[in-house]
């Protein structure tokens, strides 16, 4: 009878959940964002006891994950994400381009700066998309395509602040991760001063994608203005991703 009722804790009603939510498939989510924030990732006995789950629930909803190659057996049998969220992350970075471009125009102009949205790819960070300042103004930009070590500069930065705190972390990371915001001067070109938030993008840490947004322009930049301009657009356009 103890066993019978310890199933129906893990198994039974939802409980006050919005009726419209799919039990199972919540589950599912929940289990991939769990995985994606242990770099070792996680033993299938590991995963249900952060979840609150029966082992044998959390071992069918891995092998589910599994067959969709969301997940995979990494060294030790331990449970990573899986090659199958690559396409899916690829196909969203032209629609993330799309939504940010009007918010990066009137970052721009706010700020009398170049305004740019960069992903990471592997250990570097790339800008996908920038919208210069206005010509008549000396400025420097950041060139499409380009990459820079995250390590370097404020977009790269800002990304590395958006993950779960290491002790690898540099000082520049976890003040950006405090802060909520980047500040580099001359690291990527000499003379220029950036400025990056990372955004929350829908997923969370198992998107695919992680991303900043900012602004990049020589020393007359005013930094207490683009650190404000900066973190409201990162914020408004992480909620239209929402």
């Amino acid at each position: 009878m103890a066993a019978a009722k310890a199933g129906s804790e893990h198994t039974g009603d939802e409980g006050g959940k919005d009726p419209n939510i799919v039990q199972t498939l919540d589950r599912g989510l929940q289990a991939l964002s769990t995985i994606s924030l242990s770099p070792d990732g996680l033993t299938v006995a590991e995963l249900a006891v952060r979840m609150g789950l029966h082992r044998a629930i959390t071992y069918r909803l891995v092998k589910t994950l599994e067959l969709h190659r969301l997940v995979m057996k990494g060294p030790g049998g331990r449970v990573i994400l899986g090659p199958g969220l690559l396409p899916l992350s690829s196909r969203f970075a032209p629609h993330l381009r799309s939504i940010a471009r009007p918010l990066l125009q009137d970052l721009s102009q706010k700020v009398q700066a170049s305004a740019f949205i960069s992903i990471a790819e592997g250990n570097d960070c790339v800008p996908i998309d920038v919208v210069d300042a206005d010509s008549s103004i000396l400025h420097v930009t950041y060139r499409i395509g380009s990459r820079h070590p995250l390590s370097v500069g404020a977009a790269g930065i800002a990304i590395l602040s958006s993950r779960p705190p290491s002790e690898a972390d540099s000082e520049e990371v976890r003040q950006a991760r405090l802060e909520g915001v980047s500040v580099s001067r001359g690291q990527i070109q000499p003379g220029a001063v950036g400025v990056a938030s990372p955004l929350i993008l829908p997923g969370g840490n198992f998107s695919g994608i992680e991303a900043s947004v900012g602004v990049v322009a020589l020393n007359n930049l005013d930094i207490d203005k683009s650190r404000e301009c900066v973190l409201e657009c990162a914020r408004v356009l992480s909620d239209l991703l929402k």
